[in-house]
């Protein structure tokens, strides 16, 4: 598969971004995700499951036999375009929209999977805030809390409030990234939660061992998400993805492999590690 490589044309969008105003646009395996049954009768909650990252996992895990409660903001055209593609490879999609800064949005989340799907197998933590700043002291107070109450504290509240309805053998995937363990400075507040889930990872996977529930990380290097125009400048996005070895962004259909082998039962001993997605760039 031949992927497109900057420079691409210069563009940028509001938050939270939209997939269809992207150029190229993105490949979340539409054309091209096979499965194989890997999943079979599972029911997943994937958060940010409209674009980007979250459409490919549920796309990926549609077609590997889950069903999915896919939650997102408020991008409703992209959202029922990932509903589409869960239902047409036969599979149940339940759709929620809402802020998961609100703890109780969070509960109400987990309930209605619960409710629709009939169960929890698979948590996939997922949607995340970032802003560029190119100075600290342009950060506010309040960007900074937001991007906390996002990325990481829901997914501390959903995590809290799955773990009661997940039987032995579930599985928790967790979204760091690349900026974990290479920080980018001007993305400092994103940059401190993707650390922050990254060691709340390691940590729920011993917490939860005794309960044969996992837990883990996926690290995106760089990655062609609607995130991506609607939180940097236009020169950025020019030339994004040419600072990793591959010299390009990865599209999110390369990401969702390593959802689905985090979530497959078969990787029953895998558990508090961390997958680098990464275009060559390593993670040490």
């Amino acid at each position: 598969m031949t992927y497109p490589r900057p420079p691409f044309s210069p563009q940028q969008q509001p938050m939270p971004g939209y997939t269809a105003a992207m150029h190229p646009a993105p490949d979340h395996g539409e054309r091209t995700y096979r499965g194989s049954g890997k999943l079979d009768g599972k029911r997943a909650v994937i958060t940010g499951g409209d674009s980007g990252i979250g459409r490919a996992v549920a796309i990926a895990f549609a077609r590997e036999g889950a069903d999915v409660l896919i939650a997102y903001l408020n991008e409703n055209d992209d959202a029922y375009e990932t509903k589409k593609w869960v239902e047409e490879a036969g599979r149940k999609a339940v759709l929620m929209a809402g802020d998961i800064q609100d703890p109780k949005h969070c509960r109400e989340l987990i309930d209605k999977a619960v409710a629709e799907l009939g169960g929890i197998d698979i948590l996939v933590n997922n949607a995340a805030h970032q802003e560029s700043f190119q100075d600290i002291g342009d950060i506010t107070d309040e960007e900074w809390e937001l991007t906390f109450r996002v990325n990481i504290h829901a997914m501390f509240y959903l995590t809290k409030a799955a773990v009661p309805h997940m039987k032995p053998g579930s599985a928790i995937i967790n979204t760091a990234s690349i900026n974990s363990d290479t920080p980018n400075p001007t993305l400092l507040a994103y940059a401190t939660t993707k650390g922050a889930i990254q060691n709340f990872t390691a940590g729920l996977a011993q917490l939860l061992a005794e309960k044969d529930i996992r837990a883990n990380a996926v690290a995106p290097g760089p990655i062609w998400t609607p995130l991506i125009p609607s939180t940097m400048t236009s020169e950025a996005v020019e030339n994004f993805g040419k600072q990793v070895p591959m010299k390009r962004p990865g599209q999110p259909a390369e990401l969702a492999t390593a959802y689905v082998m985090l979530a497959d039962p078969l990787s029953s001993y895998v558990s508090g590690t961390t997958i680098a997605v990464t275009g060559g760039k390593p993670l040490l």
